[in-house]
């Protein structure tokens, strides 16, 4: 859907009950003022083309997705394969967002991202995928996730989150990592890092025979301590031959989710992690979904492999956006 990108507000607001400056003829309090700082829809430009010499997925003709059964455990020819989609994908990912700085549009991420991929013989997997528009997903501040990259310029102290997804090889890599715009608050870069902290206290939690819910329970336990909210409308998934699959990961603690881990298992671990309430809304564009309480919100995402004695991260080491726990970085301190 595209939308006519909204005029910009003066430099000088008016008063709650003056004129929205607008010029709608309604008062600014009914009008604009409720929108002040929120992310609002801009242009979308038209969708860009994959060469015919690039493989592309079943639905990239039509944007009709077709399910099939694809086994929980993945064959080792499988999964080599997808070593290298998630390579590709990782690689994509640091690049879009070393490419990130104020005052460029997420439009030009988009064709960034989608050179990118076509320059190493993958095909972007979100494009026509359902529909969906672009060739990746930007998310910017109070956007939880599947925010469709458009005219909107990015601002000295947004975050954006860069939703990267390769096919490659019969097979898709996926990943994703929130970046500061320019210069960001205190509360901003907390958030940015007690997520990602979120997202590797759950890849820890993969172990073979336990449950998925460890998962979410270890994800929960860490936002709780920072008082932040976790998303649970959107959950992690089952990802190889089929951009999504039938297991579910939640982030949140919940019995429920008791699905068993084997080794072989290659599923995504994606938490969304907000400063405020964990319910969300979603745009007349049925993709992109905003917190409802319109406070910000980041999000890290990996693929992973459950192996015969825990976890191998296919998305991250050397050269990715977030290439291992922070407490094991070099220089710190956590535990």
């Amino acid at each position: 859907m595209s939308a006519e990108a909204p005029a910009s507000p003066p430099s000088i607001l008016p008063t709650a009950n003056d004129a929205c400056w607008c010029g709608s003829g309604r008062k600014y309090k009914r009008c604009h003022k409720p929108l002040e700082g929120k992310v609002l829809p801009g242009m979308i430009s038209p969708r860009r083309v994959v060469p015919p010499h690039i493989t592309p997925p079943p639905y990239a003709e039509t944007g009709k997705v077709t399910r099939w059964k694809e086994s929980a455990v993945k064959t080792p020819e499988v999964i080599e394969r997808m070593r290298v989609a998630c390579s590709t994908a990782t690689e994509v990912l640091r690049l879009a967002g070393e490419f990130v700085r104020p005052g460029i549009t997420t439009d030009e991420i988009d064709a960034y991202v989608h050179q990118l991929c076509i320059d190493r013989n993958s095909y972007p997997s979100p494009l026509n995928y359902s529909g969906y528009p672009k060739s990746v997903c930007t998310s910017v501040n109070e956007v939880i996730c599947h925010g469709i990259p458009d005219s909107r310029v990015l601002l000295d102290g947004d975050i954006i989150n860069l939703d990267v997804t390769c096919y490659m090889g019969g097979v898709h890599g996926d990943t994703n990592a929130t970046f500061p715009v320019g210069e960001i608050d205190d509360e901003n870069r907390n958030l940015i890092a007690v997520t990602e902290e979120c997202i590797w206290r759950g890849i820890e939690a993969v172990v073979p025979g336990r449950p998925l819910s460890d998962i979410g329970k270890a994800i929960e336990t860490r936002a709780k301590q920072d008082k932040l909210g976790v998303v649970r409308a959107f959950v992690g998934h089952g990802i190889g031959e089929q951009f999504h699959t039938d297991i579910q990961v939640l982030h949140y603690y919940d019995a429920s989710n008791s699905t068993i881990m084997r080794p072989g298992m290659t599923f995504t671990i994606e938490p969304m992690i907000s400063l405020g309430s964990w319910q969300h809304r979603m745009w007349n564009d049925d993709w992109t979904a905003v917190t409802a309480d319109g406070k910000r919100t980041a999000q890290f995402e990996h693929t992973v492999l459950v192996t015969d004695t825990g976890v191998e991260v296919l998305t991250a080491g050397s050269g990715a956006a977030s290439p291992n726990a922070p407490w094991k970085r070099s220089g710190s301190t956590q535990a």
